[in-house]
C-alpha cells in the first residue's frame, strides 16, 4: 500500500515548543492539534518565537527543505527595541559574525506600519520611552535563534519574532494555533 503524505500548514504560538513531547511538561505541538503519529516540524521556532510551520511525513520534502543547497527564503516580521539606524540595517544585510561565523546577506527592510497581528500573551513589554520597529528580514540560512542573535549584534535587541514565509508559503491569516492542511502542488510553490 502506497503511503498517504501530509502537510500541515501551523501558525505556532508563543510558549509552544516545536516538538511532540517535553519532558518538563511545557505546551507542545500535541496541546495544539491531533496530527498523525509520522508527522514531524519541518524546522523549528523556538518556544519564545511565533508564526509559520509546515509539519509533513514526506521525508523527501522535509530533506530537500532542509538541505542548505537550495537556500530557501524564510522570512520573519520583528519587532526590535528602538529604532535601527540605516548602518545598522546595512550591517544586517552585508552579514554579522555570530558565533564567531558570519551571517550571509539577509535582505532587510523596515516595515511602515506594525503588521496586524493579535496581541502575543504575554504582551510584549512597553516602554514609554522606548519606541519599537518593526522590520522584515529574510534569510536562507537556519542556524540557532539566528536573527535574534543578528538583531542584538546590530545593537537592536528582538522583542517579538514571527516567521511569515517559508519559500512560496505564507502564514496568511492563520490565527495563533491554527492549522491547516495543504497538498503536494503547495509544497510545490516553496521553491517557485
Amino acid at each position: 500500500m502506497k503511503k498517504r503524505f501530509k502537510y500541515y500548514l501551523l501558525n505556532k504560538p508563543y510558549g509552544v515548543l516545536s516538538q511532540f513531547t517535553d519532558k518538563q511538561g511545557r505546551k507542545t505541538l500535541a496541546n495544539l492539534y491531533q496530527f498523525p503519529v509520522d508527522v514531524y516540524s519541518v524546522g523549528r521556532l523556538d518556544n519564545d518565537s511565533e508564526g509559520l510551520l509546515l509539519l509533513t511525513n514526506d521525508k523527501a520534502v522535509i530533506d530537500k527543505l532542509l538541505n542548505p543547497k537550495f537556500k530557501l527564503e524564510k522570512e520573519y516580521f520583528v519587532q526590535v527595541e528602538s529604532a535601527p539606524t540605516d548602518e545598522a540595517l546595512n550591517m544586517l544585510r552585508t552579514g554579522v559574525v555570530i558565533e564567531n561565523k558570519k551571517t550571509l546577506p539577509a535582505k532587510v527592510k523596515e516595515l511602515k506600519n506594525p503588521p496586524p497581528f493579535e496581541e502575543r500573551i504575554p504582551p510584549v513589554r512597553f516602554r514609554k520611552t522606548v519606541p519599537t520597529t518593526w522590520l522584515s528580514v529574510v534569510i536562507v540560512e537556519g542556524r540557532n535563534r539566528q536573527v535574534r542573535k543578528m538583531t542584538a549584534k546590530a545593537g537592536y535587541p528582538t522583542l517579538r519574532l514571527v516567521r511569515v514565509r517559508l519559500g512560496g508559503l505564507r502564514l496568511e491569516n492563520l490565527k495563533p494555533g491554527e492549522v491547516k492542511e495543504i497538498t503536494l502542488n503547495s509544497i510545490e510553490t516553496i521553491f517557485s
